[in-house]
């Protein structure tokens, strides 16, 4: 029996019941049956080899779908399929027997399904006289017989179809933007943030209790600092081409660039006017401030490849460590979360991370685009620190390139063009800003050559190493245990330097139970003694290896007077030690649960990884005074300058400064880092005012008011001017609400 492959392989039904002899042992084809042996065993219809081996490597099951998607099947088919019979090539739609065929009512079409009325032609072919779907084309023909419609609607629905998978829901616009936004809400960052932003909250209470009467620590540098955001706000509004010409320190120019400007807070100080909204500007960034070091960190950590609450404990070591409350009245210093935050940025766009190392295909140029303008922005809010972060950049780049240059005939292209692009764009970006930033700072180091630092005032804020093991007044955990060592430190404010004994004894159990490489930990360790090596100034060795020649020869180090703010980096680098140990630590107790039977104590022991975070967080906890800020007098409101105010000091003018902030009025006040010699000299001037002397100089100058606060003679150099005759002096005196306002 033969059978031609232009054909479907098939048997009519007398066909295909199983002779007696194949129930039996299995029995060699006859000759000229181009059966194969898998063919015969199974019973199946004689059909072409080719057909039987696509029967062979598909199966069935295919069959069977094609049948239940075609909606009828009839009784002939199931037989054949039940008996394992083979289909034939698709795209015909009848099949051809041998001589001698049975000539029974039967045609197998392409998708499995057969038709009834067929007639049996001399030569032994079967010809089907309905039609036939070809499944190769996809073409749908409406079958006329009326078999086959009445076999269609007698078929019962298959009860196997519930256990097939359920169609996949069509939402629409509105549910998927809800569904969109809730994966927002759960996602890992979007926690992480909001989590950071409560605990802040939280650790620097009552900053928010009362956000427009009291500030952090002292109403001194912090209203220098409040009145900073609202002037670079103010003079973006009105005249930017102004910007560095403050209104204090008249008649001088570039005063803007006295001191850190804070300029990155700039967009802020679009909003309100006046010393209110100037105080409740800086307590929400202060606030703000310690939520994103904490998160910045976080996101260091967890780039670098700790867990969650690996990164949580090197956020809150890294934003709340004990030496940084003493800085509580230096938004420029606490405003530090830029720098991880650009860090993990740049290491994310470049598929890095200490625990799994080089990654190329995790790059992505516009994560490291987004990490140099973060650190341009970075850069922006002072160079107190931003500064060792540049040169740090700097480094980093400087190592990239050679690693270029030995790896480029080895990879091609190690960072990829467009990684290549961001890098060059973003590091130009951040350079510019970094240029720009630094030339009226320059221009006041060259009109003001009394406000550079030299090596005897390093050494007066140079702290020891017990400064190391000190914490500052503000620590409600070691603040009065500490009250002696503080005490024998030449300047206690800049060398109660530490980052928490909790974070060291992390940090130390990270040098041997980590998940970090030892190589890696030993390069966190060393830049743990370097940076504190630099913390200590000119006490280490006399600095002549570490900080004097950072001093000497890198542009703008001789800027800093304080060392111990290196502390910064010593803290980041303990955080990310005890980071990767408090992960292996994590990871341990999982295991541990993992192998009980049933898991318990699981969630006790889960719950005890949390016990590092808690001791670090406790560490931080501060006694931080918040006093109330000095009510701006009315006259403030009133008066046109060019102005002074009277009695006028360092600490008495900075919130003079902030009281300035209604209408900024020019004036001789201002406190910063250092004192021109113009204020100083109108100081010494106005001794004696009024008198011929004083008044002749205060016109020569260019001003035209003095305004006198009776409530803060008390004590100064100006006490008693108020009994001074004014006649014959060709000025005029008034009360003007609760002030003696003289006009020259």
């Amino acid at each position: 029996m033969t059978t031609e492959q232009s054909g479907v392989g098939g048997r009519s039904d007398a066909d295909s019941r199983p002779a007696p002899e194949e129930t039996g042992a299995e029995k060699s084809p006859a000759p000229g049956d181009t059966r194969d042996e898998a063919g015969a065993r199974s019973g199946g219809t004689p059909a072409s080899t080719d057909a039987a081996r696509v029967d062979a490597e598909h199966g069935t099951g295919r069959r069977a779908g094609r049948k239940r998607r075609a909606g009828k099947k009839s009784p002939a088919v199931t037989a054949t399929v039940a008996s394992g019979g083979a289909t034939g090539d698709e795209g015909s739609g009848t099949t051809r027997g041998g001589q001698g065929g049975t000539g029974d009512d039967t045609t197998t079409k392409a998708d499995g399904t057969t038709n009834a009325d067929t007639t049996t032609k001399a030569d032994g072919t079967t010809k089907a006289e309905g039609t036939t779907k070809a499944e190769g084309t996809g073409d749908h023909v409406t079958d006329t017989s009326d078999a086959e419609d009445e076999e269609r609607d007698d078929k019962p629905a298959d009860p196997f179809s519930a256990f097939g998978p359920a169609p996949e829901p069509v939402f629409g616009r509105v549910r998927r933007a809800a569904r969109a936004v809730g994966r927002f809400l759960v996602h890992e960052w979007t926690l992480a943030a909001v989590a950071a932003l409560a605990v802040a909250v939280a650790m620097t209470w009552p900053t928010l209790r009362y956000p427009r009467y009291t500030l952090p620590q002292d109403y001194w540098d912090p209203s220098l600092q409040a009145w900073q955001m609202a002037w670079s706000g103010h003079i973006l509004r009105t005249d930017p081409a102004m910007l560095w010409h403050s209104n204090a320190f008249f008649p001088e120019n570039w005063s803007f660039a006295f001191s850190d400007t804070l300029l990155g807070y700039a967009p802020a100080g679009l909003i309100g006017v006046g010393p209110e909204h100037a105080v409740l500007r800086y307590n929400i960034m202060f606030v703000l401030a310690h939520a994103l070091a904490a998160f910045g960190a976080y996101a260091l950590a967890r780039q670098l490849g700790a867990g969650r609450i690996g990164g949580a404990v090197a956020g809150a070591g890294f934003a709340y460590a004990p030496w940084l409350l003493a800085q509580a009245g230096h938004l420029h210093i606490i405003s530090n979360g830029g720098i991880p935050l650009a860090l993990a940025m740049l290491a994310r766009g470049h598929g890095w991370s200490l625990r799994y190392g080089y990654r190329p295909r995790r790059r992505h140029a516009g994560w490291a685009f987004a990490g140099w303008l973060v650190a341009a922005w970075q850069l922006s809010l002072g160079f107190g620190i931003g500064l060792p972060f540049a040169y740090l950049l700097a480094g980093v780049v400087l190592v990239a390139v050679v690693l270029w240059f030995v790896r480029r005939r080895r990879v091609k292209r190690p960072f990829g063009r467009r990684l290549f692009l961001a890098d060059l764009f973003g590091g130009l970006v951040f350079a510019v800003v970094g240029g720009l930033l630094a030339i009226p700072f320059f221009k006041v180091a060259e009109l003001h050559p009394n406000a550079a630092r030299t090596l005897a005032e390093i050494q007066l804020y140079s702290p020891p190493a017990s400064g190391f093991f000190t914490a500052p007044a503000e620590s409600r955990v070691w603040g009065e245990l500490h009250e002696g060592a503080r005490a024998v430190l030449p300047w206690s404010p800049e060398m109660t330097l530490l980052p928490g004994f909790v974070l060291y004894a992390l940090a130390a159990g990270g040098l041997f139970f980590s998940v970090w490489r030892v190589r890696h930990r030993l390069f966190l360790l060393a830049g743990v003694l370097v940076t504190m090596a630099l913390g200590m100034g000119t006490r280490f060795l006399g600095g002549r290896f570490t900080y004097v020649p950072l001093f000497d020869y890198l542009p703008g180090w001789n800027g800093l007077r304080t060392p111990g703010r290196m502390m910064l980096w010593t803290t980041l680098l303990l955080g990310l030690l005890a980071a990767g140990a408090v992960t292996a630590f994590c990871m341990r107790v999982r295991e541990l649960a993992a192998e009980r039977v049933p898991p318990w104590p699981g969630p006790w022991l889960r719950l005890a990884t949390l016990v590092p975070l808690l001791l670090v967080l406790a560490e931080g906890l501060n006694v931080t005074p918040h006093p109330v800020v000095p009510q701006q007098p009315a006259v403030m409101r009133i008066v046109d300058g060019p102005m002074l105010v009277l009695p006028s000091s360092q600490n008495l003018d900075q919130p003079v400064m902030l009281w300035s902030t209604d209408r900024f009025q020019p004036m001789v006040n201002g406190g910063s880092g250092f004192t021109p010699n113009s204020q100083t000299q109108i100081r010494e001037a106005t001794v004696s005012f009024p008198d011929f002397a004083s008044i002749d100089y205060l016109r020569r100058v260019g001003v035209k008011t003095v305004v006198v606060l009776p409530e803060r003679l008390g004590g100064t150099p100006w006490e008693g001017m108020l009994d001074r005759p004014v006649e014959g002096l060709g000025v005029s005196r008034e009360q003007v609400a609760g002030a003696v306002v003289y006009r020259l």
